[in-house]
Formats: structure tokens, sequence, C-alpha cells
């Protein structure tokens, strides 16, 4: 399936029939209004995509244009995207200590992940915990390169080689990480170089070889597309983790399973889109960011915004209101009908402290809140978003004078 010139559909509220003011598009975009449609019209798809027949070999057709489709968007090739259910089945797909180079195995020892990973990948995967360590990052958010090249250059090869794994946009802060820098260290102590991009894909350029990366996870419910779909893109086919799931065959091996047809298609209409639009819309969320920021600073100068003064991606604000809780904020936002969050939003709808904070030396339990944008963000919800900043803030002053 191919798209031309498609309109976005800028109003939360006629997307999805509430009035209310999304700011938590970091946590998952709802499905873009195209992506509907291919989602209609794929339920008509009878067939399984790994039969011979002519109902088969249209299924096949149609999940093979949504690899390419995927494909463009992170600038691999078609043959290299492996679909799985979303993004933590594909990390904990690659991370894996057994490899296969062609026939002959490959062995890798350690895992080295950064410490604002998501959780999908501080957990390791299939890495027993005594063998993954922990990457520290600096004060501003940013991966520790030099504690990288140090961890690298004492590890054990005789247990194996290392595997580092790290996100190229952070999933509460939105700082960007010096991923290509981190593949040439990982490369040159013969280690296996693993992105998250969950959260950069459709919002920055992507592109697996520019990167330097081996592995690319991506999810296609950050983009717009429905839920249950996620990709493991490699950057070549000699060098692929032990299957995770095992059975039929499907995806050459790598993940056994009739393919989510549905999904899928819904994910290529998804990463189509974000690939069309991607300059236009980065330029639109940065200024929309902006506009934000500074109303906040307006209206509460005390406002701590995390990683303003290193490279962000555009669309989203980590901040903290000294003397307000995360998960007090987080309600009263949600009364004042502004939907964001506290952080990542993929621990089973838990506030806790957040554990990027504590990784750049913050107090965690001063907490914080995340507001992101996305594709149906205007102007409008920005200011309904600040006239509840302004309310939530003056309430938090008065309590603090009453105290």
């Amino acid at each position: 399936m191919r798209f031309g010139a498609i309109k976005i559909e800028r109003n939360y509220s006629a997307m999805t029939g509430l009035t209310r003011t999304y700011m938590d598009w970091n946590a998952t975009a709802p499905l873009l209004p195209a992506v509907r449609e291919v989602l209609v019209s794929a339920l008509e798809i009878a067939g399984n995509p790994s039969s011979v027949h002519r109902e088969g070999r249209a299924a096949r057709a149609a999940v093979e244009a949504a690899r390419r489709d995927v494909a463009v968007l992170c600038g691999a090739q078609a043959s290299h995207v492996t679909f799985a259910s979303g993004a933590t089945e594909a990390a904990n797909l690659v991370l894996t200590p057994d490899f296969r180079m062609g026939r002959a195995p490959v062995r890798y020892g350690r895992l080295y992940v950064s410490a604002i990973e998501h959780p999908a990948f501080r957990e390791g995967g299939r890495f027993g915990k005594a063998d993954v360590t922990e990457i520290p990052v600096t004060s501003a958010g940013v991966i520790d390169l030099a504690a990288l090249e140090a961890l690298l250059s004492s590890h054990d090869k005789s247990a194996g080689l290392p595997m580092v794994a790290c996100m190229l946009v952070n999933n509460e802060t939105g700082i960007l990480q010096p991923v290509a820098e981190a593949a040439r260290l990982t490369h040159a102590a013969g280690g296996l170089m693993i992105v998250d991009a969950v959260q950069a894909a459709g919002r920055i350029p992507l592109d697996i070889n520019s990167l330097d990366a081996d592995f690319l996870v991506l999810s296609s419910h950050k983009l717009g597309g429905p839920k249950g779909a996620g990709a493991l893109v490699s950057r070549g086919e000699v060098m692929m983790p032990k299957p995770l799931i095992h059975g039929g065959g499907q995806e050459k091996g790598h993940r056994s399973g009739t393919e989510n047809t549905l999904s899928i298609l819904g994910f290529g209409a998804a990463a189509a889109i974000a690939a069309q639009n991607l300059e236009a819309e980065a330029t639109r969320l940065v200024a929309l960011r902006a506009r934000l920021e500074d109303g906040m600073r307006a209206n509460a100068p005390d406002v701590i915004i995390h990683g303003e003064d290193v490279g962000r991606v555009g669309n989203t604000t980590f901040f903290t209101l000294p003397g307000l809780k995360a998960e007090t904020g987080q309600i009263a936002f949600d009364i004042e009908g502004i939907a964001l969050s506290a952080g990542s939003a993929c621990s089973s709808g838990k506030v806790g402290e957040s554990h990027v904070l504590t990784a750049m030396g913050r107090d965690p339990k001063l907490g914080a809140l995340r507001i992101s944008l996305g594709h149906a963000t205007d102007e409008a919800d920005i200011e309904r978003t600040l006239a509840a900043f302004t309310k939530i803030a003056g309430r938090r002053k008065l309590a603090g004078q009453a105290a």
C-alpha cells in the first residue's frame, strides 16, 4: 500500500471524540485516521501470508509492502526487517548472548546498557543479571562515552564479545544520545551495537548506516500505528540472534508464528506517513514546544526543565515544579483535562521515582512530569496546557505559603 499527500488531522478531539487535551504522545500516539482506513481495508485480507494460493500471496504482498515502508523510515533494506509483536519482544529477541554468523555460533559474554534505558532494555533480555553492566550518564543526561570506553577496554573476551545497548532518544527527557560515537567504540572493541530507536522514529531522520548500528528496535504505536507490532531491523543478514520464538519458521526463521497481518499493515502505513512528513512535522513541534516552555517559565520561574541545555527531540518536555510531587501533579493535570505522564508509561500504570533522574544525579524524590507532543497537537492544546500549568503552579505556591 502506498500513500500520496495525506491530510494529517491536527485536532485530538476530532480524532477521538474526547473533549480533552492529549499531551502524552511518547506513551502512545493515537491512531492516525489514514492508518485506521488501512486497518479497515486490511480486515478483508483473508489469506495466511505463508499460504501459496492466491489469497495467501495477496496477504504476503501486503506484508512485504509494509516491510518496505518500515525499512525506508530507517534507511534499511526491506529484507533486514523482522516483524515482532512490539518493541519489547524485538528487544528480547536481540538481547541474547547467542548469535549465529551464518552457521557458526557467536557468543556475547556481557551486555552493557545505559543507565537511562527503557525497562525493555534495562532488564537485559536473555542475559543473566550478573552479565549486565550499567553504563553511567553525565549530569546532563547523556551517555558517558569515556566510561563506556573504559568498560569496553577492560572487557574479558574469554567469556564472549561485548554487546552495547543505547537508546537514540530518551523516552522521558527527549535527550538525544551519541549513538554513532558509542557504536564506534563498541565496534573497536569487537562488539555489537543495539539501538532503541522507538522514540526517534518519525521524529528525527533515522538511518541505520549513518548511526553505525548493528540493530534498531522500532514500535508501531509510537508512530500512530496500531499496538501489537514492532520490528527488529538489522544492518545485514549474516549475524543474527538465536530465535526467541520457535515454530513454523516465519520471518526467515527469526520469529516464528503467523504474521499479524492487520497490525503489520497499520505499522507500514504509519511508517510511510511519518517518512513523508518528517521535516515539516519536526519544525512545527519545535515551535510548539518553545511556546510551551516559554509560558511555563513565565508563570513559574523556578520550573526545572530537564535536558534543556543539550540536544533534545522536538516534541518532549520533562519538567519539575519544586514542591509538587509527580503523582500529585499528574492527577491535578488530569482533573484539568490534560493527559500527561510522570515518565515512562510502560510499567503497568505505576507512578514511581524516575530512574532517569537518578542516573542524572538529580534527587528522584523531586519527581518530574513529561509533556510530549504529536501530529494532532495544535496551538490551542498548548494554551490549554499552559492555563492548567499556571493554575496548578499557583496552588502549589499558596500551599507552600500556608505551610
